[in-house]
């Protein structure tokens, strides 16, 4: 066991300690103290793959399938895929899948199509499957649906700092721009929509090509683009964005030479957690797991 295995069950010794003589004292019972628990970590999977991408940046079907695979069983901790995609859905769900079409980083099709295929895995119906980004409002499968997996590539972004998971849900609002100021400070509340709130299954960012800086409404330079060939996957887009957000920043170091903090400043994300209390951003409190290709991690 290592120094640093043992401090922490040294402290977490201490702390359970702590707990068990605060309960005597206010008159608890043995077994009521024995029963708190060290809150759990918001759990994230971060899995790359190298050959992910071919020669000509296209993206490889069977190893995007392979490596939602891998991440999903990882993060339910099943051995099929299929058992862990039946934990989210049920056969009579009606599933949007949330993506992204913004012009030079879109969502990719190869990776929307793998969502679909294990959900019909799973037992759902092709019918009640549907697809779509700035036409949710308008789309019967979103209207109607009684699940969501939400799926978007990372990059900078002019109103918000980043374009996360957080932010991929604004189209559900049938005015984005009322989220936009103070950096997009409340983007959190658009998961309160009726249309949206309690539906999310799944969360997943893509970082096969992530943007990492732009300055503008409409920049695009793949100057600022790189292979990083990875996804996050969890239930948390809080925990998502906050590990995408500390990649970038390593990302930035390393190319500029500096720390360049991101502009605007993408705090959207800790006041999703600490205003709104959609979930985690705390990297403290975030369990990473880290599967595939380490090379060039950044975290």
């Amino acid at each position: 066991m290592s120094d640093s295995q043992k401090n922490i069950t040294r402290r977490d010794f201490i702390r359970q300690a702590s707990y068990a003589t605060l309960a005597v004292t206010l008159g608890l019972s043995a077994e009521g103290s024995e029963k708190i628990e060290v809150p759990k970590k918001t759990k994230v999977v971060l899995i790359r793959d190298p050959k992910v991408l071919d020669k000509k940046g296209m993206v490889n079907p069977k190893v995007i399938q392979k490596m939602l695979d891998q991440a999903t069983c990882s993060l339910f901790e099943k051995e099929d895929p299929v058992q862990a995609w039946k934990l989210l859905i049920k056969p009579k769900d009606v599933v949007g899948i949330k993506s992204n079409v913004w012009g030079p980083l879109p969502t990719p099709k190869e990776l929307e199509q793998a969502i679909k295929k294990r959900m019909m895995d799973a037992g759902v119906l092709e019918k009640n499957i549907g697809i779509d980004d700035r036409g949710v409002l308008r789309n019967k499968i979103f209207l109607n649906s009684t699940a969501l997996v939400n799926v978007r590539p990372l990059r900078t972004h002019h109103w918000s700092g980043v374009g996360g998971c957080t932010k991929n849900h604004i189209m559900f609002s049938p005015h984005p721009p009322k989220y936009h100021p103070n950096s997009c400070e409340d983007l959190a509340t658009v998961w309160d929509l009726p249309i949206v709130k309690g539906k999310t299954r799944l969360n997943i960012l893509v970082l096969l090509t992530p943007l990492f800086h732009g300055i503008g409404p409409h920049h695009f330079d793949s100057t600022y683009m790189w292979d990083y060939k990875g996804m996050l996957v969890g239930t948390d887009p809080v925990a998502l964005d906050a590990v995408g957000v500390r990649i970038f920043q390593a990302k930035r170091l390393a190319f500029f030479g500096e720390d360049r903090p991101l502009k605007p400043p993408p705090h959207h994300i800790v006041f999703a957690d600490t205003k709104h209390k959609l979930g985690t951003s705390d990297m403290k409190k975030i369990e990473l797991i880290k599967l595939g290709w380490k090379e060039d991690i950044l975290i």
